[in-house]
């Protein structure tokens, strides 16, 4: 029963431990507006969009919007970074009707960051691949290129905001040595590629970044080369790691054999720096586990447990709309987390033991999982598993078989969506808008309002900004640190007590508890391990008693009034 309520309802629990007395900055809603700055260039880079309607790359501007709280005091905010899903191409064109920063996901998101004291940045990035191409090649070389475009971006982004803050007055007031990069679907390809692409060997895995299509094995080329080493004075290739130089496709060279040599890479603001302090992903894989390593920044995960486009184990990237693998042998975010956890990548926000109720139940999930890789003693916070209701087994009106979810927590205007698809992929007297909305809703039943997918979103924000506020430090910057949160969520009732007395502590596991009189001598004490308890009070004579509640990592004392 527990299994299946959790299933059911795991969606709908909400982190309620920090909410019972003041408010935190970067925890609770501590403003009630938000000002929105729309379309910033934050660079420009060339895109290969053009390409698929037979028009050359050309050069385009990089936009992001950013949010911040409305009549704020302070000047030195840490920054929220959010990458939109996609699957590298325009909403709607992509068989999708989510694909951009306004999202209707992104900005919800953005919005409660800023509530919360951030400043948020939903960006935009390159798109453009060969989806529909009959080669499995082809479909792996151009989305991998397109996902090294876009880890490109993200960095510049991440170097476009040190620029701002150093030279240009900080107009966004935020404190460049607290960033955080995350992702929605593509986009958690994305922010899970920054954290981990580190080395140049990362990306010539023979055969499985290598088009073998020759015969001849002298022939085979990597799919993405930083450099092609063609030339001593100019790069030719799709540019370094971090996209902070300026590259050149070399003409007449295969695939593209331009007549001419083509400019591939703009690297914006190349001398600041893009390091950041801590990723997250809702759904996405990783391209291969050799990037994963133990020198990473600490890494969050949400995952649907049976998401049917990227895996949350391992498995293959598929185009949603054709079903033709993209990329094999990908790493889910229950993988990567393993990994994550066990070389200590995430001790940032594992060593304080948060122990709310949505950890305690994603651990225990967690702790279910029967695989090889779990050795009995990982504890996996910092993911967190969606499992979704299974999909209908009828047909829809026309047709169509529904499937697993994938990313619950978006939602879109069906109608706006419909008439869209319709005039762009619909087929004259065969198709129409509501046969377009039907099938928006085929892995995502609950999308057509924002009712079921604002809670997914109350469980990501109670799950993640807790462990953001530890990995970004921001008890030191509000001047309440983890000490001040537990006292402040530790509650002892009724007082004055007569029979007996209820304890409750919303941030951390109660492990022991003991009453002292007013002279110190102990007169009771228990032995828990659970957030609440209950002490029977009968065998104390009335008066004044300090009770220390106790965790592994505080204590907590509380004066009572037995009666």
């Amino acid at each position: 029963m527990k299994t299946r309520l959790f299933k059911i309802f795991a969606f709908t629990l909400v982190f309620i431990g920090l909410n019972a007395t003041a408010q935190t900055r970067y925890i609770d809603d501590v403003f009630d507006s938000v000002t929105v700055t729309s379309d910033v260039v934050y660079g420009q880079n060339v895109t290969i969009l053009p390409m698929l309607q037979q028009q050359p790359p050309a050069v385009a501007p990089l936009l992001f919007d950013i949010y911040e709280p409305k009549n704020d005091s302070l000047t030195d905010r840490p920054v929220i970074i959010l990458i939109h899903t996609g699957s590298f191409l325009p909403a709607v064109l992509n068989g999708q009707p989510t694909g951009s920063k306004t999202d209707n996901s992104v900005v919800e998101n953005c919005m409660r960051w800023a509530k919360k004291g951030y400043v948020a940045v939903a960006m935009s990035y390159r798109q453009g691949w060969n989806a529909t191409s009959p080669s499995q090649t082809v479909r792996t070389a151009t989305i991998l290129q397109a996902a090294y475009r876009g880890i490109h971006d993200a960095k510049a982004m991440v170097r476009h905001l040190r620029k701002t803050a150093d030279v240009d007055g900080n107009p966004y007031g935020i404190d460049d040595s607290r960033i955080v990069v995350g992702g929605q679907g593509t986009g958690g390809y994305l922010s899970m590629g920054y954290s981990t692409l580190d080395t140049i060997s990362e990306l010539l895995i023979y055969p499985k970044f290598w088009d073998t299509s020759d015969s001849l094995p002298q022939n085979h080329v990597p799919l993405i080369a930083p450099n092609f080493g063609l030339s001593m004075d100019t790069v030719f290739g799709y540019g370094n790691l971090d996209g902070s130089d300026t590259a050149y496709y070399p003409a007449n060279f295969p695939p593209f054999n331009f007549p001419v040599n083509m400019l591939w890479n703009i690297g914006n603001n190349p001398s600041y720096s893009n390091d950041i302090n801590m990723v997250f992903n809702l759904g996405g894989t990783l391209a291969d586990l050799s990037w994963l390593d133990g020198n990473q920044v600490p890494h969050v995960s949400f995952h649907c447990e049976n998401d049917p486009f990227a895996a949350i184990d391992e498995g293959v990237i598929i185009v949603p709309t054709t079903g033709d693998i993209v990329i094999p042998d990908v790493v889910g975010s229950r993988i990567a987390n393993h990994y994550n956890t066990k070389w200590g990548n995430n001790s940032g926000f594992n060593s304080p033991g948060l122990n709310d109720t949505l950890t305690q139940m994603s651990n225990s999930y967690n702790s279910n999982w029967n695989n090889s890789l779990n050795d009995g003693s990982l504890v996996y916070d910092g993911l967190y598993v969606f499992d979704t209701p299974a999909p209908s087994s009828s047909p829809n009106a026309f047709g169509q078989m529904p499937y697993h979810e994938s990313a619950p927590w978006d939602w879109w205007d069906l109608t706006t969506y419909g008439m869209m698809a319709e005039a762009i992929n619909g087929v004259p007297g065969q198709t129409s808008p509501a046969f377009w909305e039907a099938n928006s809703l085929l892995g995502s039943p609950n999308s057509g309002s924002d009712s079921i997918p604002m809670l997914y979103l109350d469980t990501i924000h109670n799950y993640l900004n807790p462990r953001m506020y530890e990995v970004l430090n921001l008890g030191a910057s509000t001047g309440i640190d983890m000490n001040e949160i537990i006292e402040k969520t530790t509650q002892v009732y009724p007082n004055p007590a007569k029979d007996n007395l209820n304890i409750v502590s919303y941030a951390k596991l109660i492990n022991s508890v003991e009453v002292y009189n007013l002279s110190g001598q102990k007169v009771l004490s228990k032995k828990v391990n659970a957030t609440t308890t209950r002490i029977n009070t009968n065998s104390l004579s009335k008066g004044v008693y300090i009770v220390d509640i106790k965790s592994k990592v505080s204590s907590v004392k509380k004066k009572v009034i037995i009666e």
